[in-house]
């Protein structure tokens, strides 16, 4: 009765994508692409271009690559064997101009093919046992899991033959293909280490113990910007996993909204009637009492970028192939494929850190003497081994900016401007506010925007810090709004110089992120990253370090004093006042000298943002705001 009720609010009216639904069965359109690979691009119906070929992967790319298209191919799970591999990668070299795009979902994307090829590609990922349905708009999208499923010392229950079955819920079947009102994420994995975003998904099976067994925890409703809840569910076989999925998808298709598409996941049906009237619902449907949710065991961060390759069960390794921004070829793809039959077991791996992984090698150190090595590299510097960006500009009609070549640089700025010998920066990028770089989730996320210098807008970044893909997972919090894309690189340089001289032996990012930054205030560690940007760009020398504000309670005035009295401390080798009560000045008669005075070489504007960080209480500033147009690059 409640998801009924809650479907009726929002029945409204209908958006008008699912107006278009109602035009023809998506069926139609896939039929009619050989006869559309024979008359031309100019045959095919509008409706078919933006909505319907795009049910099976196929998206039009007419405002960027001309009469072109983008497909997307499931590769289930990112699993994949030589075979498949060497299938895509003669596929990109003879239609995709030897382009590949490794995504966010373990899968892959061509690019820049004609619709009289379509046919072909198609047949010949038929022919490998891969497909494209169902990859795009109101559909079950591409099923993750963990890249070392069944073989990592950490796997407790292999998942990935169960992924299989949920796909066979609805692959291929008419009963899903665009019924959905909105695009579902489904994440399962049963290993202690987090290496597939698990909580990220409208709908995650997690490793869980209750009672004695090993099964899997189920959370729902995330998607861009949401971390999943709990659902305080527990189911202990396979069968009880199969029996709650069918129970929810029958639940979203049939109480989900389908008025406005960006209130229309999940996460939004629950919000409004609740995850109790979900939960019971699933039981109810399901015909199941599931038991209610047991300890989850998927609590680690993954290390494994950091090493290259990581020992299986077996006593053959599992190989890295770091692949920035996922931006790969067919050709490269080729030798990959060629490497894991030769080194390795014939399997290979997609993450969705855009990586690749060759699995059973036992000489690793010959592996690693092949030329593919010296283009991708085993392991990066810090700043592109976990690296994350979605399609940008160049592939994307929604992105605000290129994201894909920007991650990259400002990485390898990092890598040289930083060096770190070791350590783990997770760096995500989304183009835009949709958020597919999973930039929430990452240490230091990038949200492509626009910013404004003198009046002009150019491309600039919202920046994120502090989100995990753990312990229930978190999103970030935004530090930096709006900040230049030029400028970027050397605010993130702030931080991570903070990160190498105060880290501990063998610490992440996140590690320091918990211990260090959450002492402070966004507002505060934003502020920072600013200032040491305009300290290094004007050969200013300091020795301020981020934790050199005492602990405040996280009040914002409180550390723009103690920063300015630290700063003062700094440019004028003496305390700006005698004595200090809680953060102003004992002695209120006291005045503050200038130091200009001081130092008549001084940085104007630092002399000028240090006085009003620290004059008289009623004049001086008490947010980090006021400042900002001191200390602007």
């Amino acid at each position: 009765m409640t998801l009924e009720e809650a479907r009726l609010a929002r029945s409204k009216k209908v958006n008008k994508i699912e107006k278009v639904k109602d035009l023809k069965n998506p069926m139609e359109a896939f039929d009619a692409i050989s006869r559309y690979a024979k008359e031309g691009y100019d045959s095919i119906p509008d409706e078919d271009k933006k909505y319907f070929l795009k049910c099976f992967g196929i998206y039009d790319k007419d405002s960027l690559t001309p009469k072109q298209f983008m497909m997307r191919v499931r590769v289930a799970g990112g699993h994949l064997n030589a075979a498949q591999a060497r299938t895509l990668g003669e596929i990109a070299q003879k239609y995709a101009q030897d382009y590949i795009d490794i995504t966010t979902r373990a899968q892959i994307e061509f690019r820049y093919l004609n619709i009289e090829d379509i046919p072909a590609i198609l047949s010949e990922l038929e022919s490998a046992g891969l497909n494209a349905y169902q990859t795009g708009v109101d559909n079950f999208r591409n099923i993750v899991t963990d890249p070392l499923d069944a073989l990592g010392f950490d796997n407790i229950l292999p998942s990935f033959e169960l992924l299989k079955k949920l796909q066979d819920k609805f692959l291929f079947n008419p009963e899903w293909i665009s019924t959905l009102p909105r695009k579902f994420n489904t994440a399962i994995t049963g290993s202690t280490a987090n290496r597939c975003n698990v909580f990220g998904h409208d709908c995650c099976f997690v490793l869980a113990q209750k009672d004695g067994l090993y099964g899997y925890n189920m959370y729902l409703g995330g998607r861009v910007g949401m971390i999943a809840k709990s659902a305080d569910i527990f189911l202990a076989s396979e069968e009880e996993v199969l029996l709650a999925f069918d129970a929810l998808i029958d639940i979203f298709k049939k109480y989900g909204f389908r008025d406005n598409r960006n209130k229309n996941r999940l996460h939004f049906l629950i919000n409004m009637a609740g995850m109790d009237s979900i939960t019971t619902a699933i039981r109810e449907v399901a015909g199941v009492d599931f038991a209610t949710a047991g300890d989850t065991l998927t609590t680690l961060n993954a290390h494994d970028t950091q090493h290259g390759k990581m020992q299986l069960k077996d006593g053959t390794f599992g190989v890295q192939i770091v692949v920035p921004s996922g931006i790969f070829s067919g050709s490269a793809l080729l030798r990959a494929a060629k490497l894991s039959e030769e080194f390795g077991n014939s399997e290979l791996r997609f993450s969705v850190e855009q990586n690749l992984y060759i699995l059973g090698v036992k000489d690793t150190q010959k592996l690693l003497q092949n030329g593919l090595f010296r283009e991708y590299k085993n392991v990066n510097s810090p700043y592109l081994n976990n690296l994350i960006a979605c399609a940008g500009t160049e592939h994307c009609s929604f992105g605000v900016i290129e994201n894909k070549r920007d991650a990259i640089a400002l990485s390898e700025y990092l890598t040289n401007a930083v060096p770190l010998e070791s350590g783990r920066v997770r760096l995500y990028w989304s183009a835009c506010v949709k958020g597919c770089g999973t930039h929430e989730i990452a240490d230091i996320g990038f949200e492509g925007c626009k910013a404004k210098i003198d009046g002009v807008t150019e491309d600039g970044v919202h920046i994120t810090l502090g989100g995990k893909i753990v312990s229930d997972g978190k999103n970030g919090y935004t530090v930096l709004k709006s900040a230049p894309l030029r400028f970027a690189r050397f605010y993130v340089e702030s931080l991570v110089l903070e990160y190498k001289k105060l880290r501990n032996k063998q610490e992440s990012f996140e590690q320091f992120h918990d211990r260090v930054l959450t002492q402070y205030t966004p507002a505060y560690i934003g502020f920072y990253m600013r200032l040491q940007a305009y300290l290094r760009a004007k050969k200013i020398p300091n020795e301020l370090r981020i934790n050199a504000v005492a602990k405040t309670g996280k009040n914002e005035e409180f550390e723009l004093f103690e920063l300015g009295r630290k700063l003062y401390y700094q440019l004028a080798k003496e305390e700006a006042y005698t004595a200090y009560s809680r953060f102003t000045n004992k002695n209120k008669r006291e005045k503050l000298l200038d130091l200009r005075k001081i130092d008549p070489d001084i940085d104007e504007n630092i002399a000028q943002m240090t006085f009003k960080m620290l004059e008289s209480e009623e004049k001086r500033a008490v947010v980090f705001s006021e400042l900002i147009e001191f200390i602007t690059l």
